[in-house]
């Protein structure tokens, strides 16, 4: 198979790459990297020093592309399908662009903050940043909110990268955040629009058996 990904169920950000290869039925390979596993954190490294997921390999090319964003571009690129998460109309694409940015670096960032706090040593808590994070969050999801009034996606019609970036932060955020209604019932109605889109079901159903592994 030509395409391998190296992920692991709980990212975040390889769910936001499993969307877009569930997305247009993409053919692939996932490779699960296991950190806590003996040999399996160097055996990533190896393919990318840094150490983060999600990755992709194109064994036909012998590239390695990282980066959820990047790996969403790379794949319909070189590997379309019929469903184009990136639109053709360069004035839309730039929109998709701009919102899947918002939702990684305004939206997600934070929320993976909050909950990584959970993880720290007691010795070690950082409060004034979990509040500077927490405070930053409700100023995204009050944008987000405003902006899929009357959209039946991030962008508008259309499914596109942004939702695939949307999905799985909004999907943390509410399960080990805070829930999203009644705060924001908009962002709550989409949520339950992209739980039902097929290609995050499934992302999400593969998910089921780590989520009781998530800090709350």
């Amino acid at each position: 198979m030509p395409l391998t990904l190296f992920l692991h169920p709980l990212s975040s950000y390889c769910h936001k790459v499993l969307i877009a290869l569930y997305e247009n039925a993409t053919p692939f390979k996932p490779h699960l990297i296991e950190l806590q596993k003996p040999g399996s954190r160097d055996t990533f490294k190896a393919i990318w020093p840094v150490g983060k997921f999600p990755v992709l390999r194109d064994e036909a090319s012998g590239r390695v592309i990282p980066e959820s964003t990047t790996i969403i571009e790379y794949l319909q690129l070189h590997h379309p399908g019929p469903v184009k998460l990136i639109p053709a109309d360069a004035d839309a694409a730039l929109d998709v662009r701009a919102l899947d940015r918002f939702f990684d670096l305004h939206v997600h960032t934070h929320v993976q903050r909050i909950i990584g706090e959970r993880l720290r040593p007691a010795g070690n808590k950082d409060p004034f940043g979990l509040e500077q994070a927490r405070a930053a969050l409700d100023v995204a999801l009050g944008i987000a909110e405003k902006n899929i009034a009357g959209r039946t996606w991030a962008a508008g019609e259309n499914f596109t990268m942004a939702d695939c970036a949307a999905a799985p932060t909004l999907f943390y955020c509410d399960m080990a955040v805070a829930p999203l209604t009644p705060a924001y019932p908009q962002l709550a109605a989409y949520l339950g629009r992209l739980k039902q889109r097929p290609s995050y079901a499934r992302a999400l159903a593969e998910a089921e058996p780590y989520l009781q592994f998530v800090p709350r």
